[in-house]
């Protein structure tokens, strides 16, 4: 029955487009807001019930329909968590009609805009009104997000996960599939990557303080850019209009790591004001510092008897310092044309000192049980025990800015919409010490023994004996060995945007059509400079007792330590006195050196309809991409006839490629409560830049010859994309949802290392000879299927004072298969990278009166992180599962206190290799629970 009502409705579109307007047509416009004035109320849905025409407001809560006839109507808006309202309204021969309208009980108009039922209501209004799946999540009308930064608050949505940097969220996964896979956007513009060899975009650096709303879209229409598989994930940042009264705020609180035991600042400010009746500014501010401490532990070189040949014990303490502003005029310099200006700069400094006690112990093994392995130094030459206890002090800066122009225009039947816009993102260092090693060799004529204990796997602890256990212990023993400098790391990312769309709307007797059509130019340059400096040699003695500092490290007594900085004041001093290695130095800087431009040239061309329940868009976009590529290829022969030597030789390739995408979207209310969506539509991810980068790196001793290759002919992950759902919005700020997806890619891409003789390179690569090598590959298709489910419920039926109770429940099931090159078994089938078959998220709620409290819980299974050359040796994440807490109470109109819990249960990032027989452990790492608590306040 619902399709044949679907078919019914197509019909009569193609009958009646050709109909004739009526000569006395004008047009009806207005804004939704809601009832206690605050604040418009975007995505609402708008009707003009006669005519079964029906719109969705806009960000600033605007509606309009053209060409309406005159006459008598009924005027319907719809915002999930609150009644709807009908008004009628009369459209006259004169012209336009003017009709705002309040949604919401005026005494309870407050529960639209402000709290956790705000942000459900905003976020569940704008998923019912979008074209495709999405999923969106907004700040309330006091400027409150849900979490702390944009990488945290979209793990809340559904399908929706994060992969961490020690222990905050950083890359988005959409879909348990590589953040790679997908593509991000600031106030529609895409933001580039600072990181080099990347185009995964690390969202910590954006602060929540300064976004309005994260539309999570994971169904692509023809206007939208298709450089995704995952998702495309839109930051918006606030806009005056977006509200009906001023606001200024502020925040201030204090962050509290349980290991670092420090307590530190953050603060922000946002506010929006209107001069004038069509001109507002709005913006806001943030400062973040935050200070932790990571334990660690990392192994490698597992044999086959089932010991590592190298452990070390990681000690971090981390400086983070997040700051950024944000800045938004809009003027409306006349009732048919709005103009905006808006940039938003986010700035990430990172300073991370890392003091490690390494063992390398492969010659040394005299023993195994099935819980541990002995290695001991004796008269044997080979059997040595070497240990090393180094110190990694690094700063590193990101920055993230966009500045975007742009306008709309309405006259009649016709939109246009103009933008221009320019990003940038940077990564800087400069002076790091990364590292700085000091070394002892146990070997012939020493007594050393060292003991691991495995049976926790994911933390062996060791034990030292033998008659030189206290040399180990003692710091004068151990000599410099080397420390390499970052003089100089610098990635830089640069975009060009240009964009024009127009549409044109043709009135049916019931419903709407409309063709658009647009052109898109984007420009892009990121480019990476490396200068290193490695010094192996030193003119006097240094030990590391020099430098001997304190450990904060709780897993093991490491014994002594480099000091946090200790090492800064001795290289100063005494720089002249090391040696320089010149031949390793310049081989590191010089192969890493590329830069890439990339011209993308779209164009697209689309038709709507929309007709009483019924919403169809199809079209197709075409996207010609160009590139320039331009690295080195760097030869080092350390052993050559003519002693060592560098030989580099410049690269350069172009090439240029087109692709036609079509796609196709039905979005059908098969009742008031009941919304369907089927989508069909082709995307593509273009290769990674460090893939793509044409970086030849060749390292000679004697016949061995090691390489790493990046691969300039890698085509683009292309892929078909189906999407269907169902989603019952069953009572106010409430759905229950199902959908299943299907992707099929063409072209994936993975980094093999091959050995001289296999296929198909057998030892050659672009005339380059190499025994073993590793090479980015398109290996063949890739399969992605699952299935999304979610509930989100205010419990507003219930008796006081469970009314107040919220839930949000999804669950993502993910099933990725690719295939890559073994080394043993030819191709062989694989868990594509990063995907988690099964992620879960859950938020318990509750908010009545002052009072708020949220308790959130996120599951991510485990995932396949790194491919190696058997399957024996891939990298795996373990699961994670992580519980937050927040709770705010408002103690006057204007003043709130609040204070959050995150990480409460400490969990744990393990990687590992599954082994023949047991887990490896590969990394462990633990950081302790964070606490939070300040207070804001609004005006």
């Amino acid at each position: 029955m619902i399709i044949a009502r679907m078919r019914a409705q197509l019909m009569l579109g193609a009958a009646v487009l050709a109909a004739p307007v009526a000569a006395s047509a004008g047009q009806v416009v207005g804004t939704v807001s809601d009832a206690s004035g605050t604040r418009a109320l975007p995505s609402a849905e708008v009707v003009l019930v006669e005519l079964g025409r029906r719109v969705e407001a806009d960000d600033n809560g605007r509606y309009r329909f053209t060409d309406v006839p005159a006459g008598r109507y009924t005027l319907r808006v719809r915002y999930t968590g609150a009644d709807p309202v009908e008004t009628p309204i009369t459209v006259d021969a004169s012209g336009d009609l003017t009709q705002d309208v309040v949604v919401g009980d005026p005494e309870e108009g407050t529960i639209l805009v402000t709290g956790q039922r705000a942000n459900l209501a905003s976020a569940l209004s704008r998923q019912r009104g979008a074209d495709g799946v999405e999923s969106v999540l907004t700040r309330d009308s006091i400027g409150q997000f849900p979490d702390q930064n944009v990488a945290e608050s979209v793990r809340r949505a559904p399908g929706v996960n994060v992969l961490n940097d020690q222990g905050e969220g950083r890359f988005i996964a959409v879909r348990g599939l590589d953040p790679s896979l997908n593509a991000a956007s600031l106030n529609g513009v895409r933001v580039p990557a600072p990181e080099a060899d990347t185009r995964s975009v690390a969202l910590d650096v954006v602060a929540s303080e300064l976004i309005e709303s994260i539309e999570i879209k994971k169904s692509l229409t023809p206007d939208m850019d298709a450089d995704t598989i995952g998702a495309s994930v839109e930051i918006n940042t606030t806009s005056a209009f977006d509200r009906k009264k001023d606001l200024l705020a502020g925040s201030i609180e204090g962050s509290y790591n349980d290991y670092s035991g420090k307590v530190t600042p953050k603060g922000s400010v946002d506010f929006s004001k209107k001069l004038a009746d069509n001109f507002g500014i709005a913006g806001g501010a943030s400062y973040y510092l935050r200070k932790f401490e990571t334990d660690n532990v990392e192994m490698d070189g597992w044999s086959e008897d089932g010991f590592a040949d190298t452990v070390e014990y990681r000690d971090y303490d981390v400086r983070r310092l997040r700051t950024g502003g944000s800045l938004t005029l809009d003027w409306q310099p006349s009732e048919s044309t709005r103009l905006y200006a808006r940039g938003i700069y986010n700035r990430f400094s990172d300073q991370e000192d890392r003091r490690r006690l390494i063992f390398e112990l492969s010659d040394a093994l005299t023993g195994t049980t099935a819980t541990g392995a002995t290695f001991r130094s004796d008269d044997n030459e080979d059997s040595q025990i070497r240990v090393e206890r180094d110190l990694k002090d690094r700063f590193e800066k990101q920055v993230i800015q966009s500045y975007t122009l742009g306008g709309e225009t309405n006259v009649g039947p016709w939109r246009l919409q103009y933008s221009g816009a320019y990003s940038r993102a940077s990564e800087l260092e400069n002076g790091s010490i990364d590292p700085i090693v000091f070394r002892r060799d146990f070997e012939q004529g020493d007594d050393l023994s060292v003991g691991f204990d495995y049976s926790n796997y994911l933390r062996p602890r060791f034990t030292v004996g033998g008659g030189d256990a206290a040399r180990f212990e003692d710091a004068s023993e151990y000599g410099f060995d080397s420390f390499d400098r970052t003089t100089l790391s610098r990635a830089t990312d640069r975009e060009w945007t240009f964009r024009g769309d127009v549409t044109r709307s043709f009135p049916l007797e019931t419903g709407t059509f409309e063709v658009q059509a647009g052109g898109k130019a984007r420009l892009r340059r990121k480019a990476y400079d490396l200068d290193v400096d490695s010094f192996d040699g030193f003119d006097g003695d240094f030990t590391l007792a020099d430098v001997l500092g304190e450990q904060t490290y709780r897993l093991a007594d490491l014994g002594p330590l480099v000091a946090k900085k200790g090492e800064r004041g001795f290289l100063s001093d005494n720089l002249a006195g090391f040696e320089r290695n010149d031949l390793g130095s310049d081989f590191d800087s010089v192969a890493e050196d590329f830069s890439v431009d990339e011209d993308i040239y779209a164009g697209y061309l689309l038709g709507r309809y929309q007709a009483g329940p019924l919403r169809a868009i199809a079209g197709v976009r075409m996207e010609h991409t160009r590139n320039d590529i331009r690295a080195n290829t760097v030869t080092l022969n350390e052993d050559g006839d003519e002693g060592e030597q560098l030989v580099v030789a410049p690269n350069a390739f172009r090439r240029s490629y087109t692709d036609w995408l079509p796609s196709a979207l039905v979005r059908y209310e098969a009742t008031s409560d009941l919304v369907l969506r089927l989508g069909v539509f082709k995307s593509l991810v273009r290769p990674g830049i460090g893939q793509l980068a044409p970086r030849f790196a060749i390292e000679r001793d004697g016949d061995d010859l090691e390489g790493a290759f990046g691969n300039p002919d890698l085509k683009p992950y292309r892929a078909w994309n189906l999407d269907a759902g169902a989603e019952w919005y069953f009572a106010k700020s409430s759905v229950l949802q199902a959908g299943v997806f299907y992707k099929r890619i063409d072209d994936y891409i993975t980094t093999i290392t091959f050995e001289g003789d296999d296929a198909p390179y057998e030892g050659i690569y672009r005339g380059i000879a190499f025994t073993e090598a590793d090479i980015p590959l398109n290996t063949g298709k890739a399969t992605i299927r699952g299935v999304e489910l979610g509930y989100s419920q205010a419990y507003t039926m219930l008796p006081a004072p469970f009314d107040g109770l919220l839930t949000n429940l999804n669950y993502t099931f993910t099933d990725a298969d690719g295939q890559t090159f073994d080394e043993d078994a030819g191709m062989r089938d694989i868990p594509l990278p990063a995907s988690s078959r099964h992620t879960f998220n859950a938020v318990l709620g509750y908010e009545k009166g002052p009072i708020s409290v949220r308790l959130a819980g996120t599951y991510r299974d485990k995932y396949l992180d790194e491919v190696s050359a058997n399957a024996e040796e891939d990298r795996y994440v373990r699961n994670h599962f992580q519980l937050d807490a927040s709770a705010r109470v408002r103690v006057s109109s204007n003043l709130q206190l609040f204070g959050e819990w995150v990480n409460i249960n400490n969990a744990k990032y393990v990687a590992y290799q599954r082994g023949p027989g047991s887990r490896r452990l590969l990394q462990y790492e633990e950081y302790g629970p964070t606490v939070k608590f300040g207070l804001r306040a609004n005006f």
